[in-house]
């Protein structure tokens, strides 16, 4: 798999480690079963750490813990499979969480642009998506109807705007 990061490809310096494997050195990402194990250990190791949440892990298990972890990776077992999106909103809006959210898994190039707007700022992906495909799936859209972890503004926002800006001219 390889990373896509701000569009572009990027060096992965992160290591996914399997529950029985041991840890090796550098930046590691562990399950959410591992760290609930393994917790004092993980972080007396220093060195960055990750925590891999499945589909039916929800942030909240590790909410109280989101400072010692620089990335959150959220997996997509099945495309239609979407709770990894409200998850990523939930870290992003509820529990302010400011380090990297990686989508794994099964994920659609439709997707890519919903990803980008609930949070999401990294994307493994397959060997047949190129940045190319990535920028232009999530340029696909201008505005958006609802205001997101993105921060852009929603349309009826933007036609408050424009309205607020008639009438001053008007007057």
């Amino acid at each position: 798999m390889q990373l896509i990061k701000a569009g572009e490809f990027v060096a992965d310096a992160w290591q996914t480690v399997a529950d029985d494997e041991a840890l090796p050195d550098g930046p590691v990402i562990v399950s959410l079963d591992r760290w609930k194990k393994e917790q004092n250990l993980l972080l007396a190791r220093g060195g960055k750490l990750g925590i891999r949440l499945k589909s039916g892990e929800e942030p909240a298990l590790v909410a109280d813990h989101l400072d010692k972890f620089d990335v959150v990776a959220l997996e997509f077992p099945a495309y239609r499979n979407g709770r990894a999106f409200s998850y990523a909103r939930l870290l992003r809006e509820r529990y302010d969480y400011k380090g990297e959210v990686r989508a794994v898994g099964a994920v659609l190039r439709d997707q890519f642009y919903y990803l980008v707007r609930v949070g999401f700022d990294a994307l493994e992906v397959r060997d047949n998506i190129t940045p190319e495909i990535y920028r232009e799936s999530i340029g696909t859209f201008t505005h958006n109807y609802q205001p997101a972890a993105d921060g852009k503004p929603g349309v009826i926002s933007l036609r408050q705007r424009l309205a607020a800006n008639a009438e001053r001219k008007a007057s």
